[in-house]
C-alpha cells in the first residue's frame, strides 16, 4: 500500500520518514516541492495517476505565522488552494487523506481546552487560511482525517526549542511571553500517531474513522514554562528566563493566548495513550545532544 507524505522536508515530515521502516505493509512515497508542487492542479493529477496511493499524508503547509501577513496570496496557496487539489485527486481516485492542521483556528478566549466542535475563529492569515483548508476537506466528503495541533517541535528544521537552545547559549537573560497558555507537541509523537491509524485503516476501513481530530502532548505550559524546561533538562545552559507579557512582545501576528486542546477524541476512537509533554522533550534533547556527539 502506497502511502504519499508531502512536505516531507519539514519537522513533521522528516518525523514521519524516521520511523517508516517500523511500518513494512507500507511502500512510502515521500514528496516535497521538488517532487511534487501540490500547488500545481496539472502536476497533482498525473502525481496520482503514476502512484495511485492507498493514502496521502499532507503535512506541507506555509507555517511563517508573522510573515503570512503579509505574504498572504502565498499562505492562502499552500494553506487552501493547494489542498483543493490533493482532495480532488483523493476525491477522483478514492485516496484517503491525513491533513494537519493547527490550533490558530481558535480565538484563545476559552479557559477550557478546545473541543473539536468548539467555534473556530482564527485572528491571524495563517490561521484563516488554514481553515480555509478544513472547509475545502470537509466540503468534498471524502475519507479524510483532520489533526489540528499545536507548538510542534523536533530534532529537525527550525523550530522554538533550538532556536531558545542556541540563544541560551548566546545570552544571559532571556524574556519569555507568559500569558500564551498551551502544549507543546514532539513531531515523533504525531508521527507514530499518523502511521498508526493508517495501519489500522489499513486493516480494517472501518477503523479509518473520518473527522477532526486534537492532538498534542499532554498536559498545560506557556511558552515561559516550556522555556524554563528546556533548560532545565539540557541541564549545560546558564540562562535566566524572565517571564513577560504579550503586549511586551508584540507581533505582526495575533496568536491565541489560550490554546490547550482536548484530546479526548482521538484518544478514545484510535485507543492511543499520549505521552506527557516533558517527557517527550526529554526524548527530543537527548536526541539533538547524539545528532550532535555523532
Amino acid at each position: 500500500m502506497k502511502i504519499i507524505v508531502t512536505g516531507s522536508k519539514g519537522q513533521l515530515g522528516r518525523s514521519i520518514q524516521e520511523i517508516s521502516s517500523q511500518y513494512p505493509d507500507f511502500a512510502f512515497v515521500f514528496t516535497d516541492i521538488e517532487e511534487l508542487d501540490i500547488c500545481d492542479s496539472v502536476q497533482v493529477d498525473k502525481f496520482f495517476v503514476v502512484e495511485k496511493p492507498f493514502a496521502v499524508v499532507n503535512c506541507a503547509a506555509y507555517t511563517a505565522v508573522d510573515k503570512a501577513e503579509k505574504e498572504q496570496i502565498l499562505a492562502k496557496k499552500i494553506n487552501s488552494e493547494a489542498v483543493v487539489n490533493l482532495v480532488n485527486e483523493c476525491k477522483k481516485t478514492g485516496a484517503k487523506l491525513i491533513h494537519i492542521s493547527t490550533d490558530y483556528l481558535f480565538d484563545g478566549n476559552k479557559s477550557t481546552p478546545y473541543h473539536e466542535k468548539d467555534i473556530v475563529r482564527p485572528q491571524s492569515i495563517y490561521g484563516i487560511t488554514k481553515l480555509e483548508g478544513e472547509t475545502a476537506i470537509l466540503r468534498a466528503e471524502i475519507k479524510s482525517i483532520i489533526i489540528r495541533t499545536s507548538w510542534l517541535y523536533s530534532a529537525f528544521g527550525n523550530n522554538f526549542v533550538k532556536t531558545m537552545i542556541r540563544l541560551g547559549q548566546e545570552r544571559d537573560q532571556l524574556g519569555i511571553v507568559s500569558d500564551q497558555v498551551g502544549t507543546p507537541t514532539y513531531a515523533g509523537d504525531l508521527a507514530k500517531v499518523i502511521l498508526d491509524i493508517l495501519q489500522m485503516g489499513a486493516k480494517d476501513s472501518k477503523r479509518f474513522v473520518p473527522g477532526i481530530y486534537h492532538f498534542s502532548n499532554e498536559g498545560v505550559a506557556s511558552w515561559y514554562d516550556f522555556t524554563k524546561a528546556i533548560f532545565e533538562i539540557h541541564q549545560v545552559i546558564n540562562c535566566k528566563v524572565n517571564p513577560i507579557d504579550t503586549a511586551s512582545y508584540p507581533t505582526p501576528a495575533s496568536r491565541p493566548a489560550y490554546s490547550v486542546l482536548n484530546k479526548s477524541k482521538i484518544k478514545t476512537t484510535f485507543a492511543i495513550e499520549i505521552p506527557y509533554w516533558r517527557d517527550s522533550l526529554k526524548l527530543c534533547l537527548n536526541k539533538l545532544k547524539e545528532d550532535a556527539n555523532k
